[in-house]
This record gives structure tokens, sequence and C-alpha cells, in this order.
């Protein structure tokens, strides 16, 4: 009797068996050193690959969680939702796609913003949600960056906006690019008022965000290997037919040229927000 023949992905060092009996899920292949690891290794990690120190994407819900005192973030603006000014269509309809990344990441809009405690200094904090059409900014992020601001201007506390962002909600058109102005204006006053303004760069920050609250902060960090910049490598290219150094937009490229102040690990950045705000007498 002739035997079967066994694919030649079973011979991996595991009997079929035993390829069954694991469970999908549980590992996951590093984007930066390629290495196997354990998710709940690297969920333990504060999503940083324990190999090559890669820090992953994370979620606005999380990202508060790491960053402030246990149970002191009240969310606030809440419940607002993007509206579909230009009732806009592309493969689907706007109003469609909202409510499908409602469904999926249960935000409301692209940032999380509110109040809360660092080792017991009060801020006011935003934090944008790459996972929400790339955190681009339509008027519900305009609007809700900005009450941020001006609740940090009137309650004279420390305002820490950690950004990330693909840049200008296409959908909403010149409302989204209004934004910019409009957010830069709160942060010019909150900057006459005396205020100390943190801004936190991740993966990725760029076009319109870039170029207005973003980097408008007293201190600017990054996160280790965060795409930081404007238009993409190749927008840039068909535009000047340059060519770009390789990481040009990298956070340690750009710290390198001065454009950030520092890059401060995951796991460092807690401690490094509280220093940073006693020091500035905040």
């Amino acid at each position: 009797m002739a035997s079967k023949e066994i694919p030649a992905a079973a011979w991996d060092g595991f009997s079929l068996r035993r390829r069954r009996d694991v469970p999908e899920g549980l590992w996951m292949r590093c984007p930066g050193c390629s290495e196997m690891l354990f998710r709940k290794a690297v969920a333990e990690n504060l999503l940083v690959c324990p190999k090559c120190q890669q820090h992953f994407r994370v979620d606005a819900r999380t990202r508060i969680q790491m960053l402030t005192d246990p149970g002191s973030f009240e969310e606030q603006d809440a419940n607002f939702e993007s509206a579909d000014p230009l009732k806009f269509k592309d493969l689907k309809t706007y109003k469609s796609r909202l409510v499908d990344q409602q469904k999926r990441t249960h935000l409301k809009d692209a940032v999380l913003t509110g109040k809360a405690f660092i080792k017991g200094r009060p801020v006011s904090l935003a934090v944008m949600d790459a996972n929400f059409i790339m955190a681009s900014m339509g008027a519900v992020v305009g609007e809700k960056i900005t009450r941020a601001v001006e609740r940090a201007t009137e309650e004279a506390i420390t305002l820490i906006i950690c950004c990330a962002s693909g840049g200008a909600r296409m959908m909403e058109g010149l409302v989204s690019l209004m934004q910019m102005a409009k957010t830069s204006a709160a942060l010019a006053r909150y900057h006459q008022s005396g205020g100390l303004y943190i801004s936190i760069l991740t993966d990725p920050t760029t076009a319109g965000v870039a170029a207005s609250f973003a980097n408008l902060g007293d201190i600017t960090i990054a996160e280790p290997g965060a795409l930081v910049g404007f238009a993409g490598p190749r927008v840039i290219w068909h535009t000047t037919k340059t060519e770009l150094p390789e990481g040009f937009q990298t956070a340690e490229f750009v710290l390198d040229h001065g454009f950030i102040d520092m890059i401060v690990s995951r796991k460092d950045l807690r401690n490094e927000l509280a220093r940073l705000i006693d020091y500035c007498g905040k």
C-alpha cells in the first residue's frame, strides 16, 4: 500500500498533529528583525520587539493606559462624529466608510482627548489612532485637538499630544485643510499664556498634521524608528527628481538634523514626561 504524500510545509520540526493543536495567532514576525515572537511577550514589553526594539503601532486606548496613572483619564468630547459635507464617494461612500471604521476600532473618530494625570501631574491629553483611516485629520480631529488645547489654556496645565497621521482627510476636502490653521491658532494662544506643550511623534506622523500641530511643541519627542516627515519619498522623487538618503524620514535621521529634540523609548516615556513637566516648572 503506497504511503500518502505529506505536504512539504509540514516538515518544519513539528508533526502534523502538533501543528493542528497549536492555536493560531500566538506568534508574530517582527518586521524589523524578522524574528518570530511570542505575542504575549511582545504585549508585556509594551508592544516593542524584545530582540531589536522595533516599536509597533499602538491604538489610542492602549497608549493612554501606558502613559497615564491608572483610572485617571477622563475622556471629553467623546460623542463627536464626522459629517459628510462633500457627500464624498470613492469605492464606497464616506458615511459607510465611517460606520465601518467605527465598528472595527470602537472609536467615533481618529483621536481620543481628555484630562489625566501622569505620575501625579495633571495634563490635557490627545492621542491619535492610526487604525482609524490612518488617523487622517478631518473636522472632528481638528475640533477635538483644538478643544484639548483650549482646556489646557483655561486650566493652565500641560498639553500633551501623541501624534500619528497620514495627513488631511481627503473625504472632507478644504474642511480638513482648515484644521491646520485652526489647531495652530489655538496653540499660539496657549503659547502666549505660558503653557507647556509636549508633542510626541509616533509612527507615522506626516503631511498636514506634521505641518501643523505635531511640530509646534515646546518639546518634540519621537519614538524610535517612527516615520516623521511631510511628503512621502515617492512624492518627493517625482517632484524634485532628487536622490534621498536612506532612512531620511526616520526619527533618528530627523533628530540628527535638529528637527526634533529627543527620541525616547516607550518604556521610558512616562517617566520622561513627568521629568520634563517638573523641569519646566509646570
